[in-house]
């Protein structure tokens, strides 16, 4: 695995993990929620074009 796609992979963990905790002090229809799915969900579509 690159470098990169390494770095990728550890944000991808980050946001995953800061995901996880506002869904659950927040609920997981807040915008804030929906606004770190939204992130999370670009790092991995970069990582999947990127790291194949």
């Amino acid at each position: 695995m690159c470098e990169n796609c390494r770095e990728l992979s550890k944000k991808i963990q980050f946001f995953r993990d800061g995901l996880i905790e506002t869904g659950i002090k927040k609920g997981l229809n807040h915008p804030d929620t929906i606004k770190k799915s939204q992130m999370l969900d670009e790092l991995i579509f970069r990582f999947q074009s990127k790291c194949k």
